[in-house]
């Protein structure tokens, strides 16, 4: 076999057989100082499943209860009757570590980005008391309209207290 038709055959292998791409770095639990905002959250006998942990579902609804309430405190959210109001359209968490009830649960929030009419939350679970993640995720609201249901700018206010938990 010639040389060329050779590293013509090896070229065409290689492409038809490209290399596993590198997976993406393991998750880990991040500290407390990673945060810039917590809430404390009671854990409800409900919150167990059979295997003795809080289910996965109720985790979600905590990261929703956190940033919300904490946008409320902060005069930026009207649930019942602001025209502006925030749809998730993303959201994710890892677990690292199990909570139960009866602890209480320390959620820790932070924005990592802020778009014209979009925001990524990124929340930290704590059981009471630790140093460590013991889950921690994130959603993205994108802010919209009441009525139309549409995009709208973020409002100056709101953005002026995402920017302090940055």
């Amino acid at each position: 076999m010639k040389p060329f038709v050779r590293l013509t055959a090896l070229a065409e292998s290689a492409a038809m057989n490209p290399p596993a791409p590198t997976p993406p770095a393991r998750p880990r639990p991040e500290p407390r100082e990673a945060y810039r905002a917590f809430r404390v959250i009671t854990t409800r006998w409900m919150d167990n499943d059979q295997y003795g942990h809080v289910n996965n579902v109720v985790y979600y609804s905590w990261f929703d209860t956190a940033v919300n309430a904490h946008l409320i405190e902060q005069g930026v959210l009207d649930a019942a009757n602001g025209q502006t109001i925030g749809l998730v359209i993303e959201t994710q968490c890892q677990y690292f570590a199990p909570l139960a009830f009866p602890q209480n649960v320390e959620a820790g929030i932070r924005v990592a980005h802020i778009g014209s009419s979009s925001v990524r939350y990124e929340v930290g679970l704590f059981a009471e008391g630790t140093q460590q993640t013991a889950a921690r995720g994130h959603f993205v609201h994108v802010y919209v309209d009441r009525a139309s249901q549409r995009p709208v700018p973020l409002p100056a206010k709101l953005r002026a207290v995402l920017e302090k938990l940055r």
